[in-house]
């Protein structure tokens, strides 16, 4: 099966990295002190801001007395592409970005415990460069975290695609801009790692049978990869509040 050239002949990606490698990432919880939770996350060059309010009282018209509604906003800073967006927010792919947001942390949360409420959780692309969609989810648990809001497990979202080292197939993971711009497919994935659960699932392209179990495989990894670097993030947050604690209380 033809596919773009995205492996040199050592078996490397375009930026270096090996196929069933992660990009680089980065995070912090608690990053702004009027939101209930905040955090930043970098995801090799995109880098994302999170932010969550509530839960508090929903209005007439959004509560619902199964649990608390999820108001996702997804929007993209002018600056974060290298050409200016012309409309930052409301356009038809952030509408569709905040819809697929809301499913994926909807899954996550304990919707149950906070029936005629609603949590607000806002996310801002500072920069993109692929991945910005499993960026989101990836900062978003962090902030719910950081806002105390009760989880069934970490939503955590990682990407995948397909390449070709000769003839043998090399899915890729957490796939980059560059790599998405070359035009093969792109298999998103949402999960609770966890619980083994999927909360979403998205193809840019149509993809054989008999490439896709490999290619799920390869995202589902990369999602209990993830699940590991932002528990170990949790920690050292709450380790470090605690210090600080200690110190006042002395």
């Amino acid at each position: 099966m033809p596919g773009p050239d995205l492996l040199s002949s050592q078996g490397l990606r375009l930026d270096g990295r090996r196929p069933n490698e992660l990009r680089r990432i980065r995070c912090k919880l608690g990053v702004f002190t009027q939101p209930d939770g905040s955090a930043y996350l970098e995801q090799g060059n995109t880098k994302v801001l999170a932010a969550v309010y509530g839960p508090h009282q929903a209005s007439k018209s959004k509560s619902s007395v199964e649990g608390v509604v999820v108001n996702c906003q997804y929007s993209m800073a002018t600056f974060s592409t290298g050409e200016r967006k012309n409309r930052p927010r409301g356009d038809r792919k952030s509408q569709e970005m905040s819809l697929h947001l809301r499913q994926a942390l909807t899954a996550a949360i304990k919707t149950e415990l906070y029936p005629r409420s609603q949590i607000d959780i806002y996310i801002e692309v500072l920069q993109a460069d692929g991945g910005a969609y499993c960026a989101s989810v990836n900062a978003a648990t962090l902030a719910l975290v950081d806002a105390g809001v009760p989880l069934r497990a970490y939503a955590c979202a990682c990407s995948a695609s397909m390449a070709w080292r000769g003839a043998e197939p090399a899915p890729l993971l957490d796939v980059g801009h560059v790599e998405e711009a070359a035009g093969g497919v792109v298999l998103t994935v949402a999960s609770l790692p966890s619980t083994g659960n999927i909360a979403l699932l998205e193809l840019s392209h149509r993809l054989h049978s008999d490439y896709f179990e490999i290619v799920l495989s390869r995202a589902m990894q990369g999602c209990r990869d993830i699940e590991i670097i932002l528990d170990r993030a949790v920690r050292e947050h709450l380790a470090e509040g605690w210090t600080k604690q200690d110190i006042v209380t002395i």
